[in-house]
């Protein structure tokens, strides 16, 4: 009697447990983290700083565009035309700061002072304006568009790093949702092992076999086991809805965690000693591949660049204009062009005690000085994080080695002392000593195994790799 009510609520457990898993969806690590970086908004956002690095560099660009210019000057008083001075043309800038200039003046009037005086056709002008002083070597159009340029890269280095820490964090809450699950189904079997015994213990008590007191005490662990399955259960749906933090869809609406999604199961992760070997051997890469090395050396490198521009602006500015000009004919505009036909003209400033210019330059040296220390403290900061994510990692894996072991020897005690108790030969206390053992036992090799995903997540992190789009 006691061995067919046994194997009666063992089959139909069994077959409840199918029913539910036939409808499970296991959500892959791997999976997950490509959801994540294909629809969180902050992958999104981020996606979208090359596109402001391009427009900036677009901006930049601006400064060098031709401009066409119309200047209109009219005076009209007491029913006669004291001047119209008419003057328009274009202006084309150059990269090295020489600035090309053509354009047409008419000028009119009875009251028309003579240095604006023109000939009745009016007068035609190609000129060129070069800096001989300040700004020969670099001006501020040079530099910003340099600056933009730098910019742009810096933002795809910023996009990376930015779905670096987002993939980081969503990737530690996935284990943690691990590991509560299969804490979860750790405490569900327990629950359904006590459970079975309850009933055989009470068939046992009614044949006669066993004390009734033996039944108060298996039904004290039924309420044990019951209570610690509500807490994992409890603390699963939470880990469930923090988890749903990072899923939204391809619309930017969130969405929640259904009840038939689950993480991996314990068993089918399988520790490779050697997975992290390649990170080992390549540690120094990260000073040259980390996003956020690649981002401090963008900063120096946009420092210099305005350093440059600073020390120029120590010069003095000293600009030569040369124009040529000729009467128009409609055949055409230069037919009557003379080398004695000019203007030109000279532009001269300079502050005498320079101190504006010298405390933005020496500013400038300062920042730079603080970007390289700070460049150099992120370098050993990010590889001692390595290194340390590397020992929890190589050290986390030993332990699971060794502490799996230490699991099977638990069950194999627990299964040694069910056989005894099924001969009478022990008692529902030791019963129970044993398997809260090896539920412990299960429990911490899941934290370890938990412990070694989440520092080989921290190599990859530190490396700067988690950022990488596919």
């Amino acid at each position: 009697m006691k061995f067919i009510s046994i194997l009666f609520i063992s089959l139909f457990l069994y077959v409840i447990a199918v029913a539910e898993n036939d409808s499970l969806t296991v959500f892959s690590f791997s999976d997950f983290l490509e959801f994540v970086k294909q629809n969180h908004p902050v992958a999104k956002q981020a996606k979208l700083l090359p596109k402001a690095g391009q427009a900036g560099i677009l901006n930049a660009r601006g400064a060098f565009d031709p401009s066409a210019f119309t200047n209109i000057d009219q005076k009209y008083f007491d029913e006669k035309k004291y001047f119209s001075l008419i003057n328009s043309g274009f202006k084309i800038p150059t990269w090295y700061g020489v600035e090309l200039k053509g354009g047409y003046e008419q000028n009119q009037g009875a009251f028309l002072s003579p240095e604006s005086s023109v000939p009745s056709q009016g007068l035609a002008y190609a000129g060129i304006s070069i800096p001989i002083g300040q700004g020969l070597f670099i001006d501020e159009r040079r530099a910003t568009l340099k600056q933009a340029k730098i910019y742009a890269e810096a933002s795809l280095a910023d996009q990376q790093l930015i779905l670096n820490e987002l993939i980081y964090n969503a990737g530690k809450t996935y284990w943690d949702w691990f590991t509560a699950y299969n804490n979860l189904l750790v405490f569900e079997n327990a629950l359904i092992t006590a459970e079975q015994r309850f009933q055989g213990v009470k068939q046992s008590a009614l044949l006669g076999d066993r004390p009734f007191v033996d039944t108060l005490e298996s039904g004290i662990q039924v309420q044990d086991r019951r209570l610690n399955f509500q807490q994992a259960k409890l603390e699963y749906k939470n880990k469930s809805l923090f988890l749903s933090t990072f899923l939204w869809n391809e619309n930017n609406i969130p969405l929640e965690m259904e009840e038939n999604i689950i993480p991996i199961e314990f068993d089918s992760i399988i520790i490779n000693e050697n997975e992290a070997e390649s990170y080992l051997l390549r540690i120094d890469s990260i000073k040259i591949s980390h996003p956020a090395i690649a981002i401090s050396k963008f900063k120096i490198s946009k420092l210099e660049i305005e350093k440059k521009w600073k020390t120029e602006k120590l010069k003095p500015l000293l600009n030569i204009n040369y124009n040529a000009i000729s009467v128009p004919v409609k055949s055409d505009v230069f037919s009557n062009y003379s080398i004695n036909n000019y203007k030109w003209g000279l532009t001269f400033y300079m502050p005498l005690l320079l101190r504006k210019e010298r405390g933005e330059l020496q500013l400038t040296k300062l920042k730079l000085l603080d970007a390289e220390f700070e460049l150099q403290n992120k370098n050993l900061e990010l590889i001692n994080k390595a290194k340390a994510s590397l020992n929890e990692h190589n050290t986390s894996t030993q332990q699971i080695k060794l502490y799996s072991n230490t699991v099977k020897d638990y069950k194999s005690l627990l299964s040694a002392e069910k056989r005894m108790f099924d001969a009478g030969e022990s008692s529902l206390f030791m019963i129970n000593a044993r398997e809260m053992s090896s539920i412990n036992a299960g429990l911490k090799l899941i934290e370890l195994v938990t412990k070694n995903r989440k520092a080989l997540l921290t190599v990859e992190y530190a490396f700067g790799e988690l950022g990488l789009l596919n």
